[in-house]
């Protein structure tokens, strides 16, 4: 996340003034400091010469970071960030108790190398301090986000959402990719040709929303259909699972026809 934020920040018009890696001589951290006129260091050399300290390392290695630049997180800073999206602001107690206001800034975006995707418009969860929300809603409006207050007892459950957005809708695709081999496609084929379909149905999704948005065998109560599928995807276990979980999704939340005959296919 911080080669994609560190640039949206300074092209913002933030100044970036320390990249504080694990080690010294991180390539990556020079690569990105290079890119935003910052310097490279590590937690024993930081100057922590800025007014907030932004914290992108993975969940688990957050509050060891925290305590880490605790002790000499005196004077100039003044707020502190972490970008989990299950974790509250709590995991920076370390700093908090130094009398630096702190939040949690996650924003729901994909971010893998080979990439860059734009911030603008993305929502940004916060969650922390008073003074630090306030903080973090300025900077997010000026990186074309949108922020929105998420409580601590429920990033648990927005992180889950969150999962399903991105990591497991490329699970489902992989899974795709693994029910056309019984239709005799190759991987690279299937990509390619269910793209159009995909992209059709988002947008659909996102002018007329689910319910006019969906079609298919199940809208039409066609039960002889449904069966033949679950049939053919014997020979895939995997894809027939997931095939099951989201017809019955469907049935719960979509329009359907014949849904006592589909309900009795999909036990």
């Amino acid at each position: 996340m911080a080669a994609d934020l560190a640039p949206a920040l300074n092209e913002s018009g933030y100044a970036i003034t320390e990249i504080i890696s694990r080690k010294s001589g991180d390539s990556r951290a020079r690569k990105l400091a290079a890119t935003v006129g910052a310097r490279t260091v590590t937690i024993s050399t930081a100057d922590l010469d800025a007014t907030l300290l932004w914290f992108c390392v993975p969940d688990r290695e957050i509050r060891v970071a925290a305590a880490s630049l605790a002790g000499r997180a005196t004077g100039k800073i003044k707020y502190a960030f972490h970008s989990s999206g299950a974790l509250a602001s709590g995991e920076l107690a370390a700093i908090r108790r130094r009398g630096v206001t702190v939040a949690s800034v996650h924003p729901l975006m994909t971010f893998v190398p080979g990439a860059q995707p734009s911030l603008s418009g993305v929502p940004f969860a916060l969650e922390g301090d008073a003074t630090a929300i306030r903080i973090a809603r300025r900077i997010v409006r000026g990186l074309g986000g949108e922020s929105f207050l998420l409580p601590a007892s429920r990033k648990a459950a927005y992180h889950a959402w969150a999962t399903m957005t991105s990591p497991l809708l490329l699970a489902f695709l992989v899974t795709l990719e693994e029910a056309s081999r019984v239709a005799g496609l190759k991987k690279q084929d299937s990509r390619r040709m269910s793209l159009p379909i995909i992209r059709q149905t988002l947008a659909n999704y996102s002018a007329l929303g689910p319910q006019r948005s969906f079609s298919g065998p199940i809208i039409r109560g066609d039960a002889a259909t449904v069966a033949k599928h679950l049939a053919a995807l014997r020979k895939v276990p995997g894809a027939r699972e997931v095939y099951v979980a989201l017809a019955r999704a469907a049935l719960r939340g979509l329009p359907a026809s014949n849904r006592s005959e589909l309900r009795r296919l999909l036990k």
